[in-house]
């Protein structure tokens, strides 16, 4: 007489196929790690002064390159390091006929060591920059990359990425579909109007170049915490 469990051994055979499976890909997850940066050519060089160059922009919004560059000294130099003026470096720059930013990143490092003297160049890189609609919800998102250069040597120090939205609180807006539209509509002009961009760009920049978080740049030598990292 056959019983409910007739198709035991086929459910035996089907399991000890799938246990092997679990068994790899339970090990391929345990076995994934956060990506490691390599800094041994950063403490190498150790880098006293950063040459910041006006960032090339991939968004629409042509005062993002600005923006983000205004707010970029800050963390550096609370992080340790001597940062030339930006304006400065800018108007050097237009001086001498050079004036869009990938014009400026196309500077052989060696060039830019001969003109301002400074130990590394930064060349961040803009990918997204401005407020965006979203049916029932706008944002205001800045994203940016960052790479520092050894203007001795052409060698890369350090990269990395940072994003930052004006939506990071949460949204708890009520008063249903037609109210969450309304509201929607009514933040996208506010943030355009007064260029909410600005502020997100200056948490982006902290993100990405606060000294001291996991993949960030090392400290500089004006820091107490120089070498210690």
């Amino acid at each position: 007489m056959k019983t409910l469990f007739s198709r035991t051994p086929f459910s035996r055979t089907l399991l000890s196929r799938l246990l092997p499976l679990a068994a790899v890909a339970a090990l391929a997850t345990g076995c994934a790690a956060p990506k490691q940066i390599d800094y041994a050519a950063f403490k190498q060089a150790r880098p006293r002064t950063i040459l910041v160059l006006p960032p090339q922009n991939e968004s629409p919004e042509v005062q993002a390159t600005y923006s983000v560059l205004s707010q970029a000294t800050y963390p550096l130099a609370e992080a340790g390091y001597y940062v030339l003026p930006v304006t400065l470096v800018d108007e050097t720059f237009k001086q001498n006929g050079i004036t869009q930013p990938g014009e400026m990143h196309a500077v052989a490092p060696a060039r830019l060591k001969e003109i301002f003297g400074a130990d590394a160049a930064l060349y961040i890189d803009i990918t997204s920059y401005g407020t965006k609609y979203y049916v029932i919800d706008s944002a205001t998102v800045v994203t940016a990359k960052a790479t520092l250069v050894d203007l001795k040597t052409g060698t890369q120090l350090w990269t990395g990425s940072a994003s930052a939205s004006s939506n990071e609180g949460g949204n708890s807006s009520g008063g249903g579909l037609v109210g969450m539209l309304i509201a929607a509509a009514v933040k996208q002009i506010i943030n355009s109007a007064t260029d909410a961009g600005h502020t997100v760009a200056g948490v982006t920049t902290s993100r990405l170049l606060t000294a001291g978080q996991p993949g960030g740049i090392l400290y500089g030598p004006r820091s107490p915490k120089y070498n210690a990292d």
